[in-house]
């Protein structure tokens, strides 16, 4: 089998160097989506069987994602060092659609982000109202360090008390600008790896016509 020289030998390595980063990089998004599914301050506040979904499904696509490019950079360093054509194409294949997923799913989130907030926001307002919402409303006001709000007052808050819808939308925007900024870099990282992927398998198939 015929072994790329010069400066594809170059890209050869660091095509395999950015799979281990990106095998990194998958970690980090698996990591943080379970930090997200986790956190006890997130899990206190929407742990309810009537909470708002939305919030989780994304941090379910995050983890989904994060273990799916975890598999896909172990195959791409694979493929790097064994200079398989079948496996660079496939490599660069699953990086497309996983970044084409990627910005669906960012777009998404950013169409909706305010369509969440506002979904928790009636969450906490509506259990205000209920007679068994004590536990949920508890929860919040723990977890935010907030009570009532000018639509919902409630009789025990004190005046200098932090309004809990405000509270809410600065919570969850930090929450999903994180998913927002690990989506950003990561979405950086697999353009590299889909350039270095081709020329490498372009340079493999030249170097294996050459007689």
């Amino acid at each position: 089998m015929s072994k790329v020289q010069g400066g594809m030998k170059c890209v050869k390595y660091l095509l395999f160097v950015f799979n281990f980063i990106f095998w990194l990089s998958g970690s980090l998004v698996l990591a943080v989506g379970l930090w997200l599914r986790f956190d006890p301050d997130t899990t206190s506040l929407l742990s309810e069987n009537d909470a708002p979904e939305n919030f989780f499904i994304a941090v379910y696509i995050l983890i989904g994602a994060g273990g799916i490019m975890m598999i896909v950079g172990f195959f791409g360093c694979f493929g790097a060092v064994r200079e398989s054509q079948c496996l660079l194409g496939s490599f660069f294949a699953c990086l497309l659609l996983i970044f084409g997923a990627e910005v669906a799913a960012g777009v998404f989130g950013f169409l909706n982000k305010d369509q969440i907030i506002k979904e928790v926001q009636n969450y906490y307002e509506s259990a205000t109202k209920m007679p068994n919402g004590t536990v949920i409303t508890s929860a919040f006001h723990s977890v935010l360090d907030c009570c009532g709000s000018g639509s919902s007052p409630i009789e025990t808050c004190e005046d200098e008390s932090k309004d809990c819808v405000e509270t809410i939308e600065a919570f969850f925007n930090e929450k999903l600008f994180i998913i927002g900024y690990v989506g950003i870099g990561i979405a950086g990282v697999m353009v590299i790896g889909m350039i270095f992927s081709m020329v490498l398998c372009c340079a493999i198939r030249n170097s294996r016509e050459v007689i």
